[in-house]
């Protein structure tokens, strides 16, 4: 055998091989498309039928039954006045029923705030429409907390519908006690609605001044200046300087005590026949 035969014959099989598998690749995609084409063709035959179907049943077997009368569109009345809005769809040949009514924080009372059916819609002469009418905000009165602790005051306020601001201010109520309210308690409001709550700091603290020493009228100057109050004078034999001067006072100095505070003074005299005097 020749080698050259051989050769020849080995690349007849391999050529041969590689032709059968590129026609075996060429049946699968036909196949493929082919099967692709009859599912379109199922598809569309499906659709048809539905429709013919449809047709049938609802023009032939079963009608939809014609309006009984002419077909007008529902006006819109929404945000107007209920008097006016049942005047327009009476125009329109619509009969008009208030369904419902509640409360709206803006809303004027009387105003269409819905409807049933809705603007644009058909409807036969003679058909019902339901409307639902504001009742206007709520109305409450302002509750009296003067004099409750702030936070109970807010409690009570909050819990009645109303926000809160606390401003704050000298008084001589207890600090945090409610001194003032705006509105004033009893004011018949509408919700929602602000209430502003003056709320007591105290009164300002004085130092009490030290009087030991200082004649008498120099002292009552001094507490008079401090909105202090002398509640009693009494005089007591003293010898040398402290005659007409301030032996004793109480409060003692440098206690923190209110404006118009009593004070207490001891004022050294001369002679021991001298009456005490308030």
């Amino acid at each position: 055998m020749r080698l050259g035969s051989s050769i020849r014959r080995r690349r007849f099989r391999s050529d041969r091989r590689f032709s059968l598998r590129k026609k075996d690749r060429r049946l699968v995609a036909g196949g493929i498309r082919q099967s692709a084409r009859h599912a379109a063709m199922a598809v569309t035959v499906l659709l048809v039928s539905f429709g013919v179907g449809y047709t049938i049943a609802t023009q032939l077997l079963l009608p939809l039954p014609s309006p009984s009368g002419d077909l007008w569109e529902i006006p819109d009345v929404r945000g107007l006045d209920r008097a006016e809005a049942r005047r327009w769809l009476k125009e329109a040949g619509l009969n008009v029923s208030v369904a419902d009514s509640l409360h709206h924080p803006a809303a004027v009372k009387g105003t269409v705030m819905g409807q049933s059916p809705l603007g644009g819609q058909l409807a036969v002469a003679g058909d019902t429409i339901r409307l639902t009418a504001s009742l206007g905000p709520v109305r409450r009165p302002v509750p009296d907390v003067a004099r409750l602790n702030v936070n109970s005051a807010k409690n009570v306020l909050e819990a009645s519908g109303f926000t809160v601001v606390v401003d704050s201010l000298e008084a001589d109520l207890p600090a945090g006690q409610v001194v003032e309210i705006l509105p004033e308690a009893g004011t018949e409001v509408d919700l929602p609605m602000e209430v502003r709550v003056s709320m007591s700091t105290g009164s300002t603290l004085v130092a009490m001044p030290l009087l030991l020493g200082i004649e008498q009228a120099t002292a009552e100057a001094m507490l008079d200046s401090l909105d202090l109050v002398i509640s009693e004078i009494i005089t007591r034999f003293r010898f040398g300087r402290d005659q007409g001067r301030v032996v004793e006072q109480d409060p003692p100095a440098d206690s923190l005590i209110p404006p118009g505070s009593p004070v207490s003074l001891v004022v050294g005299r001369r002679s021991v026949s001298r009456r005490n005097r308030d």
